[in-house]
């Protein structure tokens, strides 16, 4: 008997951190299928091309271009990715509004398309539900956050009045909240006029009428908060994580042939017994010049060997001269992290708390100092360090600024102090669990 086709179109939101995810959930539904019987089609721009035809390499997926507006007033010419605007903040609503103008094209070439079985969208991309409607197939909403900062803001609501005191979750009263915590003026009433606010009510409502949600998360890692989102959400959620594991996961995975410049700094480390943090902010972090120069005399102070993946700016003072081989910088290179975690020389990761970073953490079972920026960050951290216990924190001054000593102290613990030992056995429990989940 002829096993029925599926053709699964999937269309990331243009930010390597949304892609990356989606990229990988391409692979996972590839290595399901048999004698061809699955298909995926990836829709993105033309600039952002060469990064998904990489991330695909060796697959059979399909990938799609449409052109992004090259007319938005805020946004530079041949911009096509926010890891490209010159301040996200202020530009992520232009730019994401400004994707609705690929409607047209993207209809166009769907219906040019083998008959799709159903769609995974970005949940940023709430035009899409409106396209699938249109051409008679499901939408699922692809989300790269974790169950635990959804169902937390769920249960929240408007109910964190403070900056400073904490403020008991009512589904979690175990957790305990700040206003400081989230993005600012989140909790603020906003005119029904405030573009920020429309896009959010937008992207809210598709999602709401979508097909499901998709996390990129495992049952064993959030049971609690997922239970929650099941009991309280009519959105069927799909568990399919972790989706950074299915490279090990899959058999074919083809091994760099010319090492980089970091892989044979960290192969140097490890023939010396040595051990590192990885340092790494993400690719979208808007940090201080104060702050960086905080982060760069702690890892100073602290004694230890790093690698420091950082964007653009530029460390004074003789901080590289003064900490020699201890320290590598790699700036503004786009490096694979998950083969940095995986490295036998890497011990620790000081991180944003980005899910992606924290899952490929987890993954590789890597102990983590939790050191949050933006966005759901600081829910990321307050799972990673109060629930999972797999991290430590760092703790910032009334200004804001994670001071040198804080640094120094904390990346001196995660690498040599006995608070490391517990938390590498956590890491430990649950990099197995994640292993058990694709399997």
């Amino acid at each position: 008997m002829e096993l029925e086709k599926v053709h699964v179109v999937l269309f990331p939101y243009l930010s390597k951190g949304h892609m990356i995810p989606m990229l990988q959930l391409a692979r996972l539904l590839l290595s399901h299928s048999y004698a061809g019987d699955i298909s995926v089609t990836v829709f993105t721009t033309p600039l952002n091309r060469p990064f998904v035809a990489h991330s695909l390499s060796g697959t059979k997926a399909t990938i799609v271009d449409v052109p992004f507006p090259n007319n938005v007033p805020e946004i530079p010419y041949g911009v096509e990715c926010t890891d490209k605007l010159p301040a996200l903040s202020s530009l992520f609503v232009p730019f994401t509004r400004a994707t609705k103008s690929m409607q047209s094209d993207f209809e166009r070439e769907l219906m040019s398309l083998p008959r799709v079985s159903f769609m995974v969208s970005d949940g940023f991309l709430w035009w899409t539900l409106e396209s699938a409607r249109k051409l008679g197939f499901p939408r699922l909403v692809f989300l790269s956050m974790n169950c635990a900062s959804t169902s937390i803001l769920d249960s929240l609501l408007s109910k964190v009045k403070s900056e400073t005191e904490p403020v008991s979750v009512p589904e979690f009263p175990w957790i305990k909240v700040r206003k400081c915590d989230f993005v600012k003026d989140m909790f603020s009433p906003k005119p029904s006029t405030d573009p920020g606010f429309k896009l959010i009510l937008d992207q809210v409502t598709s999602m709401s009428q979508s097909q499901g949600i998709i996390f990129n998360t495992f049952d064993d890692l959030e049971p609690v908060f997922i239970d929650f989102y099941k009991r309280k959400r009519e959105l069927k959620p799909w568990t399919l994580g972790p989706l950074c594991d299915v490279y090990n996961f899959l058999e074919d995975e083809v091994e760099e042939k010319v090492k980089s410049s970091w892989m044979k700094w960290l192969d140097e480390k490890r023939d010396k017994g040595c051990i590192v943090p990885n340092v790494a902010f993400g690719s979208q972090a808007e940090i201080s010049r104060e702050q960086l120069e905080e982060i760069a005399l702690g890892l100073e102070d602290s004694k230890v060997n790093f690698l420091w993946v950082v964007k653009g700016k530029e460390i004074g003072n003789g901080f590289e001269e003064r900490v020699g081989e201890r320290g590598l910088m790699v700036r503004d290179e786009w490096v694979d992290q998950r083969k940095i975690l995986e490295h036998e020389s890497v011990r620790g990761f000081l991180c944003h708390c980005g899910w992606n970073s924290l899952m490929e953490s987890i993954c590789f079972k890597v102990p983590i100092l939790a050191f949050p920026l933006a966005a759901e960050q600081h829910l990321n951290a307050i799972l990673v360090v109060e629930e999972l216990r797999v991290a430590e924190r760092v703790v910032a001054t009334r200004e804001g600024v994670v001071r040198r000593e804080e640094i120094a102290q904390k990346v001196k613990e995660l690498m040599e102090g006995e608070r490391a030992k517990e938390l590498r056995r956590n890491v430990e429990s649950y990099g197995k669990m994640a292993k058990k989940a694709l399997e």
